[in-house]
């Protein structure tokens, strides 16, 4: 395993994000608490020490089940914890230190490596962070060792990701989504040198893009060479640059950890050559000609208050100019209500990372599909 610097300290390139873990019978509340323990042991015995949480994954089920985990198999010293406090469920300065206190206690321990204040944008840094004081409370905490390090998630847009930097000079890391096709989409690659330039280490969510760059088009994989798999491809991309420290992947089975761990035992910066860039640019371009909605299934916006599968309706119209129109109706088909059943209430828009506006997306994706 590779190590760099985060905030001081080495971890590993290969971030393990506890989003995505098996469950049991499509449940995501109900996590396969064996199988999530291979995994997390087997990461860890072979170097990978970042662990990546938030409040609210798996249904607030996923705190529970890894703090159940690395303390029942003594695992809590081995590895560096990453979560995040619930932004948009902050409505007072008391909530801050509430919340905290309830991860901790989930985690079952008595501090957080690396806190995080989740999916930063224009409102929630305005209208939350600032109006209830709420770095000047994670400083209270890091000084009673409640967290050790302060940073913090994005998704808005570049000049909001430059505000945010310049706005606290006591940040010491940050998340943000970027991969070969990301590279100008929310802070991007400028907004990562940008960062890196204000000292200010940065952590990579979304390498796949939700699995997509995992499970590419014919169009798309035939212009990248067979030499590395599509996973491989996306992860070279980021830690090639050295101005990433870990790169996360939301793991949710064990050949997914086998097959990571080896890629990262290779990461090193400068490992792609001006050939290799060139070709994730074409790739690239291929990819967003045929992309529809930038959707990368992390289910925030789940579950919707009128029973639609938000994520498989965007997927299978996302399948339209990959497999075709009548194999994508054929999927959109075996889904329990259409996108006709969306009343616009927009609840799934004000949670939405990628800031999808599904009220207006749902009425062209039915005519398109229905």
């Amino acid at each position: 395993m590779q190590y760099r610097k985060l905030a001081g300290e080495d971890v590993s390139v290969l971030g393990f994000g506890l989003m995505r873990l098996p469950v049991h019978n499509g449940n995501s509340s109900d996590i396969d608490k064996e199988k999530t323990y291979e995994m997390i042991q087997y990461a860890i015995d072979n170097g990978v020490n970042y662990f990546d949480n938030a409040y609210v994954y798996h249904n607030e089920a996923s705190e529970k089940i890894a703090g159940e985990i690395l303390e029942e198999h003594g695992l809590r010293e081995k590895v560096k914890l990453a979560t995040k406090l619930p932004t948009w469920h902050v409505k007072s300065e008391d909530d801050v230190m509430r919340f905290l206190n309830e991860q901790l206690e989930r985690y079952r321990t008595d501090h957080i490596d690396y806190y995080l204040c989740h999916a930063l944008d224009k409102h929630r840094f305005d209208d939350i962070i600032m109006k209830y004081n709420v770095l000047p409370t994670l400083e209270k905490a890091k000084a009673e060792g409640k967290i050790r390090h302060i940073g913090f998630s994005f998704h808005d847009d570049l000049e909001t990701f430059k505000r945010i930097i310049d706005s606290y000079d006591k940040w010491e890391f940050c998340q943000i989504q970027l991969n070969y096709i990301n590279t100008n989409y929310q802070a991007g690659l400028e907004g990562l040198e940008y960062a890196a330039s204000k000292g200010i280490d940065v952590v990579i969510m979304e390498p796949l893009l939700g699995g997509r760059l995992a499970d590419l088009s014919p169009q798309v994989k035939k212009e990248l060479p067979d030499t590395k798999t599509p996973v491989e491809w996306a992860f070279d991309f980021l830690w090639n640059r050295p101005e990433v420290k870990i790169t996360l992947s939301g793991m949710g089975t064990m050949q997914q950890v086998e097959d990571n761990i080896k890629y990262a035992d290779k990461a090193s910066v400068g490992m792609l050559s001006d050939e290799d860039l060139a070709v994730l640019k074409k790739a690239k371009d291929v990819f967003d000609v045929m992309a529809l909605v930038p959707c990368t299934k992390c289910g925030y916006c789940m579950p919707c208050p009128f029973g639609l599968d938000i994520p498989g309706i965007y997927d299978a119209y996302n399948q339209m100019p990959i497999i075709g129109g009548d194999k994508a109706k054929a999927m959109y088909r075996k889904l329990e209500k259409g996108a006709d059943a969306c009343k616009k209430c927009r609840s799934c828009e004000r949670i939405c990372p990628q800031g999808i506006e599904t009220s207006k997306l749902m009425p062209q994706i039915a005519k398109a599909l229905g």
